[in-house]
C-alpha cells in the first residue's frame, strides 16, 4: 500500500485541491507482481461502513484516476444517504484495460488491499467489473458483494438498477405531465449496455418509443434484433437532438450533461443510471433556466446498491425490488423539496443527503 506522500506531484494536487475534497482516506495501492494499480476512495463514513464499486479502467494518467475515484467515491455517499442504507460512501478505480490486464492474481492482489481496510470499505462491481470478478476478490477479502448466487451472493445487480432509473422516470413523468405512465413517450437511451438494455425491456413493456445508442455496435444490434420497435442512432450527439424527444437516458459513463450537449438536448426530462452525469456545478442550473427536469443521477440509479446493501445481510430479492421501488417516491420528494426551495432537484438532493450524514455525524458524536 503506498503512502499518500509518496505520489507523484501532479496525483498530490488531485487530493488536496479536488474541488469534490473532503474525504476522509485515500488509499493508493501498487502490487508489481500483478501489475496493479489501484485507487480506494473513502468519502465519508458517519452511517456506516463505506460502500461502492470497483471500476477497472484505462485511465490515461494516475492523476485522471485519482480524480475519478474521488469523484464517485463522494458521489456515494450521497447516494447511500438517498437510498436509505446504513453505509457511507467509498469508491474504487483499478487502472488498465480490463479485457488485457484483467488475471485472477491482480484481482486477488486488489482483496488484499480491500481487506487491509479491516471493514472500512465494502467493494462491488463497476465498469469494467462483473460478479466473477467479485467472487476471486472475495477469496482474499470478505467485504465484497455483488457476487454470484452460488458464492451466496444475489448476482447481477443491474436488473435492480435498471428498475430504480424507471421508477425516478415514472415519478419524473408523474411531476411534469401529470401522469406516471411513459406510453408513447419519446425516450432515448445512450449506452444499452449491463444497465440500458434491462431498461430498454420496462420501457418496450409499456409501450414507450425507444431510440437507442452506444459505443458497441453489438449492443445496439442486441437490441434492435430483439425489438423492432426500438431505434438505433449514429451516437449520442444525435440522439439529444431527436425531434420530441420526451425523455434522456444517459446510461453509460459521466459526464453527459455539459456546457455542448444541454443547450442542444430536447429532451424535457434527463433520467439515466450514469454516475456523475453533470459535467461541472452550474449545470444542474442550466438544465433548470431551460425547463428541463433532471432526475439526480445518483438517486434513481441506488437500485444496485440497494442490491449490493442487501447482500450482506442475506439477499431477498423481492425486498431490495420493494425498496428500490422507493425511488419513486423519492424522486418526487426531491422535486417537491426544489420546488419549495427554489432550487433545481440536484441541490434539493444534496441538501437532503446532507442533512441525513451531518445528523448521523452528530448523532455518532453524542454518545
Amino acid at each position: 500500500m503506498t503512502d499518500v506522500t509518496g505520489a507523484p506531484a501532479d496525483v498530490l494536487h488531485t487530493l488536496f485541491h479536488s474541488e469534490q475534497g473532503g474525504h476522509e482516506q485515500v488509499v493508493l495501492c501498487q502490487d508489481r507482481a500483478s501489475g496493479l494499480k489501484a485507487v480506494i476512495a473513502l468519502h465519508n463514513t458517519a452511517l456506516g461502513p463505506a460502500l461502492g464499486g470497483t471500476r477497472f479502467y484505462p485511465y490515461a494518467t494516475e492523476q485522471e484516476a485519482v480524480a475519478d475515484a474521488l469523484n464517485l467515491a463522494r458521489g456515494m455517499s450521497y447516494k447511500n444517504a438517498m437510498a436509505g442504507l446504513d453505509h457511507g460512501g467509498g469508491k474504487a478505480v483499478i487502472i488498465g484495460d480490463p479485457d488485457r490486464d484483467k488475471t485472477e492474481e491482480l484481482l486477488l492482489a486488489y482483496g488484499r488491499f480491500v481487506a487491509s481496510l479491516g471493514g472500512r470499505y465494502v467493494t462491488a462491481c463497476d465498469v469494467g467489473t462483473y460478479v466473477a470478478d467479485m467472487d476471486v476478490v472475495a477469496r482474499e477479502c470478505r467485504w465484497t458483494t455483488g457476487r454470484s448466487p452460488e458464492n451466496g451472493g444475489a448476482g447481477d445487480s443491474s436488473v435492480l438498477t435498471a428498475f430504480g432509473v424507471y421508477q425516478g422516470m415514472r415519478a419524473s413523468a408523474q411531476h411534469l405531465w401529470g401522469d406516471p405512465s411513459l406510453r408513447g413517450r419519446r425516450i432515448g437511451i445512450a449506452g444499452v449496455g449491463k444497465v440500458g438494455h434491462h431498461l430498454v425491456e420496462h420501457l418496450v413493456a409499456e409501450g414507450a418509443e425507444i431510440f437507442v445508442t452506444d459505443v458497441r455496435a453489438d449492443a445496439v444490434r442486441r437490441i434492435t434484433e430483439r425489438h423492432a420497435t426500438v431505434t438505433a442512432v449514429a451516437d449520442t450527439e444525435a440522439l439529444i437532438r431527436v425531434e420530441g424527444l420526451d425523455v434522456y437516458a444517459p446510461c453509460a459513463l459521466g459526464g453527459a450533461l455539459n456546457d455542448d450537449s444541454v443547450p442542444v438536448l430536447t429532451a424535457r426530462v434527463v433520467c439515466g443510471a450514469a454516475n456523475n452525469q453533470l459535467a461541472h456545478p452550474g449545470v444542474e442550473k442550466d438544465l433548470a433556466d431551460r425547463g428541463i427536469l433532471y432526475a439526480p443521477d445518483y438517486v434513481v440509479n441506488a437500485g444496485g446498491v440497494i442490491q449490493v446493501a442487501d447482500e450482506l445481510h442475506g439477499f431477498d430479492f423481492e425486498r431490495c425490488k420493494a425498496k428500490a421501488a422507493g425511488i419513486y417516491d423519492t424522486t418526487l420528494a426531491i422535486f417537491a423539496r426544489a420546488k419549495a426551495d427554489g432550487i433545481p432537484p440536484a441541490a434539493a438532493a444534496d441538501r437532503i443527503a446532507e442533512q441525513r450524514m451531518h445528523e448521523a455525524a452528530a448523532a455518532r458524536r453524542a454518545r
